[in-house]
Parts: structure tokens; sequence; C-alpha cells
């Protein structure tokens, strides 16, 4: 008899074969196993898994059915509530969501949540089972800014609701973040994004692409002009920051933002494309969350010996456990109680070093993490010729900027209610990263899908 306090383990490719691909790491239950996995499942009456869940997926139900066998209910299930199951099944933080508030992980492991719902969303896209039809057009229209996780949620769940849902996306390709920020090898982009994208626009979304908004077009414009009754501001946090370090202008730094960018968006992944970003021989990754592994992982396997630098040590990584194993799998190198002082430039200008210096941790600061601290006198350097800040991002103001009556924080964040992604302006609601900075793709999908519950009291109020 299985071990009912140990998951069913999932496959993955060995570590020294996928670091010289960018086929997907995590290859996912088949039936038998994601039967096995959900016996597992206590089924409780309280299920505090719902709780820790952003877009509150019934999942004791949906586990059930697949216990059952029957897949196709599993996912009517979750297609309540989500509208990218196969992309939440492998980016989702579980581990610190649903997964972390699961009673069986008490006294064992906590039931493989996540990897269920990507074995019953890959299962109803191989079998062409598509989400519930929407309900007949109201006559309203609503437009979406944004196709990244919070923009798809919003207008995935308008359009069930009967609105006339447009999407305006700035570059040419839809999926946002999901298609430019994360590597093909987690989150492949024919077989799982494209695939949720147009499970969206099977509900009547339409998506514009090359739209940018605040120059094509004003938010405005859009209510005055273009017959829009409501606006949802999701364009996410695609403007980097970095460390005002001597030697950031060189030739060979990059922000992880457009290292993962060109190489999504140009197909650096394919052998069969010719695209024009460097590909260091040594690379310097400096920082520690999830982009950081995501561009680290990726220098990788585009051939090159990888650092990564991150002040603090490993217990105060912000990324994945998981995502931090898999790197170390891989051979990336993790310098860690290390902060950069200098990038060293040769005569051409381009990166030829890295000059560090080693850290100690103090005292907790605000974040309640160990303040890191210099230690004087332990300046070393790393021979690399690429280095790639990972240091988080802020909104682009051109939206807020161009938008009479749009109110932000310090951080140039839109202001908005948690509750119903109302902001300052009458009509316009936001959410997502455009609010709260940089998070995770689940958190951003929970603010889209209370936004669309705001917009849609907010015109049958005005009715």
């Amino acid at each position: 008899m299985a071990d009912v306090l140990k998951k069913v383990p999932v496959r993955e490719q060995d570590p020294k074969v996928r670091a010289t691909n960018f086929d997907e790491v995590c290859l996912g239950y088949n039936k038998e196993e994601a039967m096995a996995e959900a016996e597992r499942c206590l089924h409780c009456k309280n299920a505090k898994c719902v709780q820790g869940c952003p877009v509150s997926i019934n999942i004791p139900d949906f586990i059930q059915q697949v216990k059952e066998g029957n897949f196709e209910e599993a996912y009517k299930v979750i297609s309540q509530s989500s509208a990218l199951p196969a992309i939440c099944g492998r980016v989702c933080p579980q581990e610190s969501q649903c997964e972390g508030k699961c009673i069986r992980g008490i006294k064992g492991e906590a039931v493989s949540i996540g990897k269920l719902e990507r074995f019953v969303a890959d299962w109803a896209r191989e079998n062409g089972i598509k989400p519930p039809a929407s309900a007949a057009k109201n006559g309203h229209k609503v437009a979406v800014i944004g196709s990244g996780p919070s923009g798809l949620t919003c207008a995935g769940d308008l359009a069930k609701l009967g609105y006339d849902v447009t999407i305006f996306e700035a570059l040419h390709e839809a999926g946002g973040v999901l298609v430019y920020g994360i590597p093909e090898f987690r989150l492949p982009k024919l077989d799982v994004v494209a695939k949720e994208v147009e499970n969206v626009k099977s509900l009547g979304v339409k998506i514009e692409t090359n739209v940018i908004i605040g120059k094509s077009v004003t938010i405005d414009e859009l209510l005055d002009e273009e017959g829009f009754e409501a606006v949802f501001i999701g364009s996410g946090a695609g403007l980097p920051m970095f460390m005002g370090i001597p030697g950031e202008t060189a030739k060979g730094v990059f922000s992880a933002n457009e290292f993962l960018t060109r190489n999504n968006l140009m197909k650096a992944f394919r052998e069969d494309y010719d695209t024009p970003i460097v590909h260091g021989k040594k690379v310097a990754v400096v920082g520690g969350g999830n982009v950081a592994m995501d561009a680290a992982r990726t220098a990788l396997r585009l051939g090159a010996e990888v650092h990564i630098i991150y002040r603090r040590s490993e217990a105060e990584l912000p990324a994945r456990a998981e995502e931090v194993h898999h790197a170390k799998e891989e051979g990336i190198i993790f310098d860690l109680l290390t902060n950069p002082k200098e990038i060293l430039v040769d005569e051409n200008d381009a990166v030829k070093g890295i000059r560090c210096i080693r850290m100690e941790l103090g005292e907790p600061d605000a974040s309640g993490r160990r303040r890191p601290v210099e230690v004087p006198g332990s300046e070393f350097d790393i021979d690399v010729d690429t280095v790639i800040m990972s240091l988080g991002t802020s909104p682009n103001p051109l939206i807020s900027s161009t938008t009479i009556g749009l109110d932000t924080n310090r951080r140039k964040c839109i202001v908005a209610d948690e509750t119903t992604g109302q902001t300052s302006k009458d009509g316009v609601f936001a959410g997502g990263d455009a609010v709260t900075g940089a998070a995770t793709v689940i958190l951003a999908m929970g603010a889209g899908k209370a936004a669309a519950k705001g917009i849609d009291e907010f015109l049958k109020n005005r009715k």
C-alpha cells in the first residue's frame, strides 16, 4: 500500500540533460499517478486549501473528481474559478498558498494540488475540452489593458457574464509576462500559454495587439470616444530597477526583464532562430527571486557558466524552493552573502568582471529579514562578460501620466481598492503588478477576478 503521508513523485528531466535544452523540466503526472495522488486528499469540510487560493478554486471537489477518474468534471470545477489552470498548475507558489494550508501537510507532505491542477488542465486541452460557454451579450463594453494573467482573468470573467470585452496589448503577442517573462522550460508557449489565451478568446474576448495605451490611445479616449463604459488596467510592472553602481551602462549589462523578453519573444531557445542577444560565456545574475532563477537557468541553457549573486543567505532567498533546487541541480553557482560594488569594463566599454564584497547578516530590517552588512576589506572580483540585474520592477508610468485623475503612490503604482479594484477615476479599475508592484501570477489573477466583480457591480448600479 502506498504511503499516504508522502506525495506521489513527479517525473522530471534529468538535470544534466535538461541543462542543455529548453524542453519542460517537469513532466507532470499521468492518469494513474494523478488518481493515486488524489486519493491522499482528506476532502476537508472546512477546506483551508481553498482559503489559501487567491482565486478560490473548489480544490476538494476537483480533486474528488480526479480520484474518481472524472477528469472533465474536474476541469469544469476548476474553470468556474480559474481561466488559466494549465499555467497556474506550473508556476504558482502552491507551497505558500493552497498546499501551505493543506491539513495533510501537518503530519506528512501536502497534497500536490498544483500538479493535479496541471494534470486536469493538460488532459482537458489534449481532449479538446473547452471552458463553459458565456452568458448572452448584455450590450455593455469593457476595455482591458494588458493580456497578462490579471487582464486575461478579468476579461474572461466579464465575458462569462455577457460583457463585450476587448483586451489591448502593447506587444505583438498576447500573454504578457506568461509569454515574455517566464522561460519555455517552465512554461511552454505554444502548447500551454497560447492554448489558454485561445480559451479566453473562445469566451468572446477580443484581443488587439500592438496598442500602447497612453500613445496609441488614452484611457480617457477609450471612455469618452470609443464607447467603453469601464476600463481595467492590468498592464503589469515592466520597468526594471538597477543598483546605481559604476559600470551599469556597459555593453553586456541587461535587466532580467530585457534578457528574458528577448529570449522568449525572439525565440532564442530555438536553434533555427537567429536571435540578436549577447550569449555570454560567463554570466552573473544579481538577485535571488524567481526571475533571477529564470534568467540564470536561461543563460545556462545558452551555454554559459552562471553565478547567482545574492546579498543574503540561502534561507532568505525569495525564490521558490523548487526553483532554487532545480538551479543547483543544473550546475548554477550560488555566491551568497555577496553584494556587487562595481561592474568592471574594458577599453571598449564591455563587461570584463564584477567586483563584489562579502556580507554578513545583522539585525532584522523593516521586512523582518536580517539586514546584510558589508565585511570590511573583503572585496573580490568575479570574471564575467555579462551581468543580468534582477532587482525587481515597477509599473511603467506612461498610463498613469496620460490619464486624468488617476492616483499613484510613491512607488508609481496605481492606487486601487483591494476588494473591487476601483481607482480614483470613475469607471477605471486596476489590479495585479500595476497596483502591487512585481508579484506572482496567481495574485495578479486574484486581482483580475476581484476587479471583474467590481466592474460588474459598478455597471449594474449605473443602469
